[in-house]
């Protein structure tokens, strides 16, 4: 039998899957929130959420006749991450899935561990899908990541924006982060990744509680205990998005209006009305400044964007750098520079 031939057996057996009704109208509903039109790339973990994800896209993909290419990184924090992620391979292989490994080498962090690993993660991936010529990368955060990422950031102190920072489509560095499955609950992804490929990867981090968001998972499970419910927390977080929605309308229009930039040299002109709106719309424009000038794919920490906002409110700037940038006050003008 060719090869050819068998990978279409594959890819029968997997759409298969599709008769059991559950995992239809599951499928049925990602399809309506997918909406995709052009090839992408999807990152993998092997966990139960990034499995039902990459059934969902292939059989979307197989549907609309797209290319999608299928990453997991080997992080090599563990001694047995090698052996898993080479073992996920093979089970997707058998589907006719095909995955390539990205491994993070040089030396490991000891402390911050999830923060900086879930950085070089996107690095990869980010280079991966550039390489590629890919500009979408799907991403499997679900309805209970959504609800522990607001709990993290509130226990933080964010402000309206961290709160509700995961959104279906974020745009970094020019690729689109999309996250397709955040009204889909956990248990309905195990569902599929048991009754598909019946294998998942346990990720023995899930039960250590020295991670903050162990811990959180601990308190919200308390919380359903005691009837707070996944449905509610998700139409407090949807009203909020609302709010944050008007709050980024007043930020665009005040980096449109009071900022100006020097393309050829890569340098943001911020005048001084650009510092006269409410803080909040101060912050963000200050922030995505920083972000575009910077290059950067994540947003600099807040404490530090506060003390630099600090300064510049108190007239006491000199010249700072944050985020990959150069930032330094000219009379009433604020010049935020690329750091070489």
């Amino acid at each position: 039998m060719s090869l050819k031939n068998l990978n279409v057996i594959k890819t029968r057996n997997l759409a298969s899957k599709l008769s059991n009704n559950r995992i239809k109208n599951l499928f049925k509903k990602f399809e309506k929130n997918f909406g995709i039109k052009d090839d992408f790339a999807v990152a993998v973990s092997g966990g139960p959420d990034s499995l039902a994800l990459t059934f969902l896209t292939k059989i979307y993909a197989l549907k609309y006749n797209l290319n999608c290419k299928y990453f997991i990184v080997d992080h090599r924090l563990r001694k047995e991450s090698t052996q898993e992620a080479k073992r996920v391979k093979k089970i997707l292989k058998n589907f006719g899935i095909k995955l390539e490994i990205l491994t993070w080498k040089g030396k490991k962090p000891l402390s911050n561990i999830q923060s900086l690993a879930r950085k070089k993660r996107y690095e990869l991936l980010f280079l991966k899908c550039k390489s590629l010529k890919i500009s979408n990368l799907i991403i499997g955060h679900h309805l209970n990541d959504l609800i522990e990422n607001f709990f993290i950031r509130m226990i933080r102190g964010s402000g309206l924006k961290g709160l509700v920072s995961l959104e279906k489509k974020t745009t970094i560095d020019e690729i689109n982060l999309i996250r397709p499955l955040l009204e889909f609950e956990k248990k309905h992804l195990q569902y599929i990744a048991i009754q598909v490929f019946n294998f998942f990867i346990k990720d023995p981090s899930n039960e250590n509680t020295n991670f903050t968001r162990i811990k959180v998972r601990k308190i919200i499970n308390s919380f359903k205990d005691n009837g707070l419910e996944n449905d509610k927390l998700f139409l407090t977080l949807k009203n909020l998005k609302g709010s944050d929605k008007v709050i980024q309308f007043y930020t665009e229009q005040n980096k449109r209006q009071n900022s100006y930039l020097d393309k050829e040299n890569k340098k943001l002109f911020l005048n001084k009305l650009f510092f006269s709106q409410p803080y909040e719309v101060i912050f963000r424009s200050f922030s995505d400044s920083l972000k575009y000038i910077g290059g950067k794919y994540f947003s600099a920490r807040g404490k530090k964007i506060d003390y630099i906002l600090k300064l510049i409110e108190k007239g006491t700037l000199k010249k700072e750098t944050l985020a990959g940038c150069v930032i330094k006050k000219v009379n009433q003008t604020v010049i935020i520079a690329k750091e070489y």
